[in-house]
């Protein structure tokens, strides 16, 4: 698995301090991204948390996420959250180190009261005394709220003085790409109220090894949810409940909880999910992976529009119209861009492979933000996407109507097959996920053929016609 160092360095570490009034809780921001360009410590907002038990636990929650690992979880993770500022709400995500759990808490306008919200995107520091502060934040104590560094008359002024290198594995960052494709095809399947929430949450397990014993499903009945022990219409997959143990600090204050996934047939396979709880000013998602031994990161449902030229034009443009918006309109930037829906949505999820867009179950709605990794990774490390473009390269595909037939590194012939717009092939890939996973190297490596094929179609043509 490749792998490297990710170098976050702060001004000093956040701390929650005791002032006049209150207390103060200050987040501290590493180098970020904002519409002025690279920072190296933005501020994003300065005020009071209209519920700060809640959004201490909350914060808490999504910690909790950054530093576990649900599968394997001997071996333990150190990823600080990452926090963007959208003008009206203050987003925290985060993402387990196993790569399949998925974590943001929104701090919606409700929920804060009396600063202005900033734009952009950068890490924030979390650590171990901050998180033992936080735990004793109470239910009447005023909480100020720093995103962001002091002003400068009070900073020093030399520099870093707190610096962390902690791992970042390119899995990781193709899980962030993968787990917003995926919550795209998300929709409303239940929701509970507080009380039938925290009786069914409270029902998971909490112990054990993640997965071990494979997916669960549940279905709506009457206010709650009924485990069902197969895919039926109309039921979500709940794979490795223990995953959602980070719900469990917030449960006291849920006013409800929403779950959502895509539909499913009789005898589906595992699918992932998305646990919503409700709480006063803010949201708390929990998006899980479809196996608990398998995080988000070899889903493939990014592989199509990296394969595109199309989609990357099309992305470069977009992405110079996105303005940090909480809710990405498609429709505006279709008008805007000149482009068709369809061609906006492809983009979107270009940009999301490079982790420039997320996506809210909430509101069915793409949001703007930059993280502050390396964008290029996520293409360049993804094998897949690499073994079909040197497979293109090598001349090893060959193009005859709806059959494409592929030569593969190990002299093997593959015979992929357009049925109805799915590319179906003979290898043991699809064999085995049957395009569960998306498209194999092979499939992937006869539609970059095809589009190479039908531009320099294109090209002729126009040549041709013009001499």
């Amino acid at each position: 698995m490749t792998r490297s160092l990710q170098a976050v360095a702060y001004r000093r570490p956040s701390v929650l301090e005791s002032v006049a009034g209150g207390q103060r809780l200050g987040l501290e921001t590493s180098e970020g991204s904002t519409p002025h360009g690279a920072v190296d410590h933005p501020r994003f907002f300065a005020g009071f948390l209209t519920s700060p038990q809640q959004a201490s636990v909350g914060l808490l929650a999504v910690a909790d996420v950054a530093a576990a690992r649900y599968y394997q979880p001997q071996l333990r993770a150190s990823l600080d959250p990452v926090v963007t500022g959208n003008g009206d709400r203050l987003r925290f995500e985060s993402f387990s180190g196993c790569g399949g759990v998925y974590a943001r808490l929104d701090v919606l306008e409700t929920g804060l009261d009396g600063g202005e919200v900033g734009h952009g995107t950068t890490n924030v520091d979390v650590n171990n005394p901050l998180r033992e502060a936080l735990s004793r934040i109470g239910a009447e104590d005023p909480l100020h709220l720093r995103v962001g560094p002091e002003e400068l008359a009070v900073t020093t002024l030399d520099g870093p003085v707190v610096e962390k290198k902690v791992p970042l594995p390119d899995r990781w960052l193709r899980g962030f790409a993968e787990a917003q494709v995926i919550a795209a095809g998300f929709d409303l399947r239940a929701e509970l109220d507080a009380g039938d929430a925290v009786r069914f949450l409270r029902s998971l397990p909490r112990g054990g090894r993640s997965g071990a014993a494979g997916p669960r499903w549940v279905v709506p009945s009457g206010r709650t949810l009924r485990p069902t022990t197969r895919a039926v219409p109309g039921a979500v997959c709940l794979p490795g409940p223990e995953r959602l143990v980070a719900l469990q600090r917030v449960l006291r204050h849920a006013t409800a909880l929403r779950v959502y996934g895509p539909a499913v047939a009789s005898g589906a396979a595992a699918t992932a999910s998305a646990w919503e709880v409700l709480l006063p000013g803010m949201r708390l998602t929990l998006t899980l992976s479809p196996h608990a031994a398998r995080g988000f990161s070899g889903e493939g449902g990014v592989l199509d529009a990296l394969a595109t030229d199309e989609a990357a034009a099309d992305a470069e443009l977009i992405s110079v119209l996105l303005a940090w918006e909480p809710r990405i309109d498609i429709a505006d930037l279709a008008a805007d861009s000149g482009l068709t829906a369809e061609r906006v949505r492809s983009a979107l999820v270009r940009l999301g492979t490079s982790g420039r867009v997320g996506y809210d179950t909430a509101e069915a709605a793409y949001f703007h933000r930059e993280l502050p990794y390396d964008a290029e990774r996520v293409e360049r490390h993804n094998p897949r996407l690499r073994s079909a473009r040197s497979l293109v390269a090598a001349g090893a595909v060959a193009l005859d109507g709806a059959i494409g037939t592929v030569t593969a590194e190990d002299g093997h012939v593959h015979r992929v097959r357009d049925e109805a717009g799915v590319l179906t092939c003979s290898c043991l890939w699809w064999a085995k996920y049957r395009g569960g996973r998306g498209p194999c190297k092979h499939a992937l490596a006869v539609r970059m053929a095809r589009r190479g094929a039908a531009a320099t179609q294109v090209t002729v043509r126009f040549d041709g016609g013009a001499r």
